[in-house]
């Protein structure tokens, strides 16, 4: 048996929504990928303190305890599967991967059994159904009955909406109300978001680009504040997946990303990023509203109760303390102009392209965040209103298309490089020569063939031919109208105009038989 075992389509519930990856059981640690989003869930293998095989809607799945409390559950296994795994659990983890039956009876009466972070109903020792209390939004109590409401998942065609659990009122063995028992054992893991207190800190009227407006950000040990003119957000930092810090083209202001999943709500509109924009030369002294000894235990030195410096590096650097992932920054890339991005236009908007080291972001209407990993390929092409420019486009494996346009040629040879680099599929790659000429660039209407101009030339050649027979053979009879049509053709740029000119007016207008095209 090898070090590893690797599963592709394996999915896990995320809110009422199915998310697929690639799982791999590894001797030091199992580590799921999301396809959808990148994140990636590590799980020590001393951690690991139980483990179950299961017939679900998809097949087959795995559910895995930890020694803090924490359950995962991985669906889409074939029958076959169980017996490598469960030989590797032995090998590796010293855990048993035992088989357990769910309960089909049909029954709405059992047990209510809280397992870490895990509310399960049980029917004669087996379990009817589950629920992750991380998504659980609010629960509410009534005479006898409990009701548990959920977080929303937009991906999900059908969202259940809330569960209501009806409680036998008989008093406990302490004398304390089962009622208030159930749904404090709920709330302890729920991801309620409540502001109680002071926040650690505030930031006041920041600009944010998306959702546009100023906002104040207040900052709270497990989630985020934004309170604006018309709106207030709650982010919870473990709906972030992932921080940019970024320069501006101009190098005076900053940007900093945030990308949320799920993204937070105005109405009908998403916002998967949240984007701050900061100048440079803005400083901010900050005091936390905490005492030293508390940031030092709680932060272990990545703050410090007063700080000062420019706003944006205070922000950035508050905010990977809490959310606890890392910043990404553009990497080794250089432009033509010597910037860390390009300057061209997504849709109907203008902003700025990044080449990451493991992606491309654009800034910011909309915002569009690329992974190499899932990018199919890349595509070249020449701009459709000028030549001075070109289009970059990105194809992913799920058939979405990005489409960055009216980028600068004189940038093509660095994104080109850069693109190269990376080792990622390009479609076109003769189109490089195509573009580059004695300069590093040519004027494609120079060398390039222009079918709709030749044609154009071979009719007036056609037609002036005709004309010419035509007049020889009207001079040489008697009946020469006063008034005669020539038909002559006079190019101007690549366009040919033909002109019905009568006799007595042709030395007026002065226009001659044969008149050059001087652009072509």
């Amino acid at each position: 048996m090898g070090d590893t075992l690797e599963f592709n389509n394996i999915h896990t519930e995320v809110k009422g929504s199915w998310n697929d990856g690639r799982l791999r059981f590894g001797k030091q640690s199992v580590v799921y990928k999301s396809h959808k989003t990148g994140k990636v869930d590590s799980i020590p293998a001393p951690e690991l303190s139980a483990a179950q095989w299961r017939r679900v809607c998809l097949g087959h799945g795995i559910k895995l305890a930890t020694s803090s409390g924490d359950v995962y559950r991985y669906d889409g296994f074939r029958d076959t599967d169980f017996e490598k795994i469960s030989a590797f659990f032995k090998a590796n983890y010293k855990v048993e991967l035992a088989e357990k039956d769910m309960c089909v009876k049909g029954w709405n009466w059992g047990t209510a059994k809280f397992t870490g972070s895990l509310l399960s109903f049980d029917v004669s020792d087996s379990p009817v159904f589950e629920i992750p209390l991380s998504s659980v939004s609010q629960c509410a109590t009534g005479k006898n009955e409990v009701t548990v409401e959920f977080h929303q998942n937009d991906d999900a065609e059908v969202s259940l909406m809330e569960v209501r659990f009806y409680v036998p009122p008989n008093t406990g063995d302490d004398g304390s109300d089962p009622v208030e028992a159930f749904a404090q054992n709920v709330l302890s893991k729920a991801d309620v978001i409540q502001a109680t207190g002071d926040g650690v800190c505030v930031f006041k009227e920041l600009q944010c680009l998306t959702p546009r407006g100023r906002y104040d950000i207040r900052i709270y040990p497990s989630f985020l504040h934004l309170h604006g003119k018309t709106f207030d957000y709650k982010i919870p930092y473990n709906t972030v997946l992932r921080l940019f810090l970024l320069p501006h083209k101009d190098q005076r202001q900053m940007f900093f990303v945030i990308s949320l999943d799920p993204p937070i709500k105005q109405g009908q509109t998403r916002y998967h990023f949240l984007i701050l924009l900061f100048s440079k030369d803005e400083e901010l002294s900050l005091a936390l509203n905490m005492s030293e000894d508390e940031v030092q235990k709680r932060y272990e030195g990545k703050l410090s109760k007063n700080m000062s410096g420019p706003l944006y590096e205070i922000v950035s650097r508050v905010m990977k303390a809490l959310v606890n992932r890392k910043i990404t920054v553009p990497g080794n890339f250089k432009g033509h102009s010597g910037s860390q991005c390009i300057t061209c236009a997504y849709k109907a908007s203008s902003g700025l392209l990044y080449p990451l080291e493991r992606g491309f972001i654009y800034v910011h209407k909309p915002p569009v965040h690329l992974r190499f990993e899932e990018i199919s390929c890349v595509n070249f092409a020449r701009g459709t209103t000028t030549t001075r420019s070109f289009d970059f486009e990105i194809e992913t494996k799920q058939n979405n298309q990005y489409t960055f346009s009216n980028i600068e040629r004189e940038e093509y040879g660095k994104l080109f490089d850069f693109v190269n680099a990376k080792k990622l599929n390009i479609k076109n790659r003769g189109f490089k020569e195509g573009m580059k000429g004695a300069d590093g660039y040519s004027d494609s209407d120079e060398d390039q063939h222009d079918a709709y101009l030749e044609r154009m030339k071979e009719e007036g050649k056609i037609r002036e031919e005709g004309d010419g027979s035509d007049g020889s053979e009207g001079d040489s009879g008697t009946d020469t109208p006063l008034l005669k049509h020539t038909a002559q053709t006079k190019y101007i740029g690549c366009f040919s105009f033909d002109f019905s000119v009568r006799e007595p007016f042709k030395e007026v207008l002065n226009l001659s038989q044969n008149v050059a095209c001087h652009a072509c």
